[in-house]
């Protein structure tokens, strides 16, 4: 067996939900991906990846209370300013936008439940820049 590193690259994320053209919705509003529904799931664009909501029809998915995913913006005025536009718009925060040692950030759920993080590294502490390349 070879501990040799291969190219790969993120092709996908899945998700379930109860409610997936609000998730897809979501996904279109606040992270600027593009909705292709198909049958019994929605595919989601941005470059790079695709992310998929799967109908879980009247199932609520559960999920553990610290799982989330992350998204990181330029600058903490954009977090602040999409932060505003969630709270606006009645989206159930998780926190307010938080100072952080390693980049501002606040926390969110989408419909269907699954926590996501927006974040910016731009006003990360010098001593954990380093660490994102």
């Amino acid at each position: 067996m070879s501990n040799a590193i291969f190219p790969m690259k993120l092709n996908h994320l899945s998700f379930p939900s109860h409610e997936p053209a609000r998730t897809a919705a979501f996904f279109e509003t606040y992270l600027g991906f593009t909705i292709a529904p198909a049958q019994g799931h929605w595919i989601l664009k941005r470059p790079g990846f695709d992310v998929v909501i799967e109908d879980v029809e009247a199932q609520a998915p559960h999920w553990p209370s610290t799982f989330h995913v992350g998204f990181e913006l330029p600058s903490r005025a954009e977090v602040e300013s999409l932060h505003a536009r969630m709270v606006a718009d009645g989206v159930p925060m998780e926190t307010d936008v938080i100072d952080h040692e390693r980049g501002s950030r606040f926390f969110c759920h989408a419909p269907g439940g699954v926590m996501f993080e927006l974040n910016t590294r731009a006003d990360a502490a010098p001593e954990y820049r380093d660490t994102f390349n």
